[in-house]
């Protein structure tokens, strides 16, 4: 059985201020809260076939995963899926228009096997729960500027 959660959030700042800062895995520590680092495996920017190697803290296990940069249409759509780690996930960004507010679109695609297929129902509470903080911390911090 796999997993799928989407959560989004509108951000009172235009798409331009909002789709480039969080398509940057370098800014993700600043507003993903489970993310303790982030290492380019390719030269940034971030174009299709960029690799980053996050390091995370979820459900009380420590996470190593790369993903692969797999789509990207600037201030529009990014999706990213592991190329190695703990289980196939794929996450993806969309960022729409609203006037000079911007909705932003996390979701978070996978199937769980081993341990993560014996925790998907509480996975699925998890990864919404921690998106909806993530999202709010991003917006308040996008707000800021």
């Amino acid at each position: 059985m796999s997993i799928d959660v989407e959560t989004s959030t509108m951000i009172d700042r235009p798409v331009d201020a909002v789709a480039p800062y969080s398509a940057d895995p370098t800014n993700a520590p600043s507003w993903y809260a489970k993310i303790e680092s982030v290492e380019w495996k390719t030269d940034p920017p971030v174009e299709v076939g960029s690799l980053v190697e996050f390091v995370a803290h979820f459900l009380g296990r420590r996470l190593q995963y790369t993903y692969e940069i797999v789509e990207f249409v600037p201030s529009e759509r990014l999706v990213m899926r592991t190329a190695q780690g703990p289980f196939p996930m794929e996450t993806t960004y969309t960022w729409s228009p609203r006037g000079e507010r911007t909705l932003m679109t996390l979701r978070n695609r996978g199937a769980p096997s081993g341990f993560a297929a014996l925790v998907r129902p509480v996975m699925s509470i998890a990864i919404r729960r921690a998106n909806n903080k993530d999202l709010a911390a991003l917006k308040a911090l996008l707000e800021a500027c």
